[in-house]
């Protein structure tokens, strides 16, 4: 800690002094501040010298994990590398210093990026319209699910009030469809890892609002059923919401609104490698059939001449779900990625992640790691089972995971989708080098050889990372979680 570094007398900085026309009272200070608000002795900062404060914040980027450093395998996040060119436009001063409260006539530049964003991802969806304005992909579910109320409601159809949800869905789906007002009816996946017409039609009801569902599942297998699904949803007169979530696996190849979708949201952090981690930031737009447009968040972007301009007065929207027009940044990287790859470059890059993803898995040793797409080919990613290792040696997917760190690479997604015992989630992206593959396919398997050899050190790893195993339990107890700094004070 910099208090811990901290010697008397150590300066990190030189300041003009203040000239005696600028100096500030304090008397004067406290007829205007609140005592309550005036500090009452001096801060208690540590006093470094520059290259004290420097090493200590170096030190500490040197002790974390990104995808600068190397391969982040995260499945169903899609930790892609993200193109520095996009970082480089984003940070421009005449996009990073823009206010949301300038007048319109000053920002045509923004709106027309933002605007042809809009129509770009129109054209890659399928869909009829799209709204920037959501934070994240879990905000655009929960936009699209009130969208579904309010259609529904404006149809006299009120009585539709449960939204089906695979159990290999995100949480965020069940979670999204709930705060929105919806019962969620969950639909099992079949022994092959999908949604089946025969186990929905038993299922859905003049109750069912609609049906999320993403494709290529979290399993990554396509939903090969798709057509007669949403055909189901929509003879009751129910809606489909596509959550792009694993988008980066269709990119040039199917578009949710050809397989009739009425909803969609695309996560552009994942999808179009804009940065993605850490709660954000992030951005989830979502896209309707021209049915839904009028509901909408606003402001919308509409285009007269050659003149852009914010339009508030849509009666039917929703509202304003996130400030001003969403995370604009984030919104100008996609365009620029996209924009560089075009049509082509964005087809070659999901047939890569689905390669990467088929070959990885491939190389793995399948007497450790069962995979759950047997005969049925994987896409972006694979989720195998650690079971096999686990019924021989006791070393968990858990274990696994802590143990790759040791070899400085990141571990994959544990435990999840839950309908997988011991799972282990993969997605190289398209973005990693075969022999990067190849590297990480060697370290799980080199993981399960020394599971049998010796497997007190796999239960105890990792060794080489600046903290050690944590104590899982303790960590996310809420008797024992310290959530603010008065608690940690307190004890």
């Amino acid at each position: 800690m910099l208090n811990e570094l901290s010697r008397t007398g150590r300066i990190g900085f030189s300041l003009p002094e203040i000239p005696k026309s600028m100096r500030v009272n304090v008397e004067d200070l406290s007829k205007v501040i609140p005592d309550a608000m005036l500090r009452t002795s001096n801060l208690d900062l540590p006093q470094l010298s520059e290259p004290e404060v420097l090493r200590h914040y170096v030190r500490l980027s040197q002790m974390n994990f990104a995808i600068d450093v190397g391969m982040y395998p995260l499945g169903s996040c899609t930790m892609k590398y993200n193109p520095k060119v996009s970082q480089r436009i984003a940070r421009n001063s005449k996009i990073a210093n823009l206010h949301p409260y300038q007048d319109e006539e000053t920002i045509q530049g923004a709106l027309e990026i933002l605007y042809e964003l809009e129509r770009m991802l129109c054209e890659i969806t399928g869909m009829d319209e799209i709204s920037l304005q959501p934070a994240a992909g879990a905000q655009g579910e929960y936009v699209g699910a009130l969208m579904m109320k309010s259609y529904l409601h404006d149809k006299g159809m009120q009585e539709k009030d449960e939204m089906l949800v695979p159990d290999s869905a995100h949480g965020t789906n069940p979670a999204s469809a709930t705060m929105a007002g919806f019962k969620v009816v969950k639909i099992p996946s079949s022994e092959q890892g999908i949604v089946t017409a025969e186990a929905l039609k038993g299922l859905v009801s003049r109750k069912t609002a609609g049906m999320m569902l993403t494709v290529p599942n979290t399993l990554g297998i396509f939903e090969r059923e798709i057509v007669e699904i949403t055909k189901t949803v929509h003879e009751l007169g129910g809606l489909m919401y596509y959550d792009g979530a694993n988008m980066n696996a269709l990119l040039g190849k199917v578009r949710p609104g050809d397989m009739d979708f009425d909803i969609v949201h695309i996560n552009v952090h994942k999808t179009f490698a804009t940065p993605h981690g850490g709660g954000g930031p992030g951005a989830g737009p979502v896209g309707v059939s021209s049915a839904l447009a009028e509901y909408l968040p606003i402001p919308r972007i509409v285009r007269k001449g050659e003149m852009f301009s914010l339009d508030y007065d849509r009666p039917k929207s929703i509202g304003a779900i996130k400030s001003f027009y969403g995370n604009t940044a984030v919104l100008v990287r996609a365009y620029c990625y996209i924009l560089s790859l075009g049509r082509d470059g964005l087809k070659t890059a999901s047939e890569q992640a689905v390669l990467s993803s088929n070959y990885l898995l491939s190389l793995l040793d399948d007497e450790s790691y069962s995979s759950t797409t047997i005969g049925v080919p994987s896409k972006h990613e694979f989720v195998v089972s650690a079971s096999p290792l686990k019924r021989r040696t006791g070393v968990s997917a858990g274990d696994v995971a802590k143990a790759i760190l040791d070899s400085g690479k990141h571990s994959p997604t544990t435990y999840f989708p839950l309908i997988v015992s011991e799972a282990l989630m993969v997605e190289p992206t398209e973005t990693e080098p075969r022999e990067n593959l190849e590297t990480y396919a060697e370290t799980l398997n080199e993981i399960a050889k020394r599971a049998q050899e010796s497997k007190t050190e796999l239960l105890s790893a990792p060794h080489n990372t600046a903290i050690g195993r944590l104590d899982e339990y303790r960590a996310s107890h809420p008797n024992t979680m310290i959530l603010n700094w008065k608690e940690l004070k307190a004890r």
